[in-house]
């Protein structure tokens, strides 16, 4: 088996499952440091942010403030605005970025493949055709060719128009 290295992994590791101060996604909306935090959007039950170790460019997340982790446990209220908040990612992003498609789901649940399995999120990936080539395939590695920096800053002014 071939390795490739990604020494910058070890710090989504101990953010996601070391965290002194608790649950990351309950952290970031508290300290008020959306650019730094790539928060893009916070709603009455839900925020988005941009994932910070993304599948693609523009790989966003859509997170409720409480700290859940059963689906079940979602208010209608919540539901209703997680939704909302998919289909603007959705939209903003074919306005940005111009995907030809989306994934759009969560794990939940370690097993299942959450990072961060104790408060529950919405992925949005954007995909485009021939977004997959050798590099994930052989390697596991992806390839994403835009910083989160200009991806927030293409973002973050429409998040704020559909205020």
């Amino acid at each position: 088996m071939e390795r490739v290295w990604a020494p910058w992994r070890m710090e989504y590791i101990k953010a996601a499952h070391e965290s002194v101060d608790g649950c990351l996604f309950c952290k970031i909306p508290e300290e008020h440091k959306d650019p730094d935090n790539n928060l893009l959007h916070r709603g009455k039950s839900a925020f988005v942010m941009l994932n910070k170790y993304p599948y693609t460019n523009g790989h966003l997340m859509v997170i409720p403030y409480r700290h859940i982790a059963s689906y079940s446990d979602l208010t209608v209220e919540e539901h209703i605005e997680l939704g909302q908040l998919i289909a603007r990612c959705c939209e903003n992003l074919t306005t940005t970025a111009h995907p030809h498609g989306f994934n759009v789901g969560m794990n939940l649940g370690l097993v299942a493949g959450a990072g961060i399995a104790d408060h529950l999120h919405y992925h949005i990936v954007p995909r485009w055709s021939g977004d997959t080539n050798f590099m994930p395939v052989l390697t596991d590695t992806r390839v994403v060719s835009e910083s989160l920096q200009a991806v927030y800053d293409a973002l973050f002014p429409l998040f704020q128009e559909q205020k």
